[in-house]
């Protein structure tokens, strides 16, 4: 028996509009991304240094601030940022993609099955957010290794001991040229060859636990506070920054794994260390502290990034919403 042609016609438009929907929601966290991402960059850049310097480079956050300023000026804190404004932005387009592509197919599960609600259960949040996560490392792992390429070189050339410079260190002696983002990923291709795009990929692939952790945290407090009232601004705001601060504090050692893996041929001259060897490693010179190096400046970054990407992105969304209503309406008659 063949379907109504109401019904038929009916389900081209639903998809078409499910479509639309997630590349507005793509879209939107794709901008949230790179205004939350310019605010925050210098705190990438002093955890990433921390993370990736020796045992005997430790220093306070102030004195790292201080030292890069001193030998680089205030654009050092900037460095990489291009990279990662467009690493980003492809993160969040992807993840955002996939994330809603994947909630709207438990959604359309949950209207079909007859559920008394068609909101994300945990687990289900927690699938679309293994699904969106997994998709985005794949494709972006390339850009993030670039990026901490060039965040991390300064600390890797400064001294013999990896560090930053210190108090007695010439600031005269002139900088060397800062490496574009092209000549760095050129450079790495020659000396390292593709395979170092993907440097760092299996705990990237641990590290989707993050963003599990920080969506399935967020989409559940936003669902018990909808029972009560309407969420504002202010709630999705302080609601991602707490999703963020467990998320990060609880996956911070493996981020630490990754960045240093990003580095680690270029710092050591060998072939690639899988995974458990540098834990094992990392553990073993440096105690279970050295897994967390850097992660005052990584937590706040974090969680003032995920609180803006929030804020930043229900704003976006809205207002892509509010024009596609627009639009159309405004469009001739025929």
């Amino acid at each position: 028996m063949s379907k109504p042609e109401g019904e038929s016609a009916a389900a081209p438009a639903v998809s078409a509009a499910q479509q639309g929907d997630n590349i507005a929601h793509a879209l939107a966290g794709a901008g949230g991304g790179l205004l939350s991402m310019t605010l925050t960059y210098p705190l990438i850049t002093l955890s990433t240094r921390a993370q990736v310097e020796s045992k005997r480079a430790r220093s306070s956050t102030y004195d790292a601030v201080r030292r890069i300023v001193q030998r680089e000026g205030i654009t050092g804190l900037y460095s990489g940022l291009d990279s990662a404004l467009f690493g980003i932005s492809v993160t969040n387009f992807v993840y955002y993609y996939w994330y809603e592509w994947t909630r709207a197919f438990f959604e359309r599960a949950a209207i079909r099955s007859s559920r008394a609600s068609k909101k994300l259960t945990t687990i289900e949040s927690m699938i679309a957010g293994a699904i969106a996560g997994s998709a985005t490392v794949l494709i972006t792992n390339p850009i993030w290794v670039v990026n901490t390429r060039m965040t991390a070189r300064q600390s890797e050339s400064s001294s013999s001991e990896d560090s930053l410079p210190g108090p007695n260190s010439s600031t005269l002696s002139k900088s060397p040229k800062k490496p574009s983002t092209l000549s760095t990923l050129l450079s790495l291709f020659r000396t390292e060859g593709p395979q170092a795009l993907f440097a760092g990929v299996l705990p990237a692939l641990v590290l989707v636990i993050n963003p599990i952790l920080q969506y399935t945290i967020f989409e559940q407090l936003k669902n018990a506070l909808e029972k009560r009232r309407k969420v504002t601004p202010r709630d999705v705001f302080l609601m991602g920054a707490i999703g963020k601060l467990l998320a990060t504090s609880i996956t911070y050692p493996y981020i630490t794994i990754k960045s240093r893996m990003h580095v680690a041929k270029a710092k050591e001259g060998g072939g690639q260390e899988g995974m458990a060897k540098a834990l094992g490693r990392a553990v073993r010179e440096e105690g279970w502290g050295g897994l967390y190096k850097g992660i005052g400046p990584k937590v706040t970054q974090s969680v003032i990034t995920a609180a803006f990407l929030f804020a930043f992105k229900d704003a976006l969304y809205d207002a892509s919403v509010k024009l596609r209503r627009r639009v159309p309406a405004q469009l001739p008659l025929k």
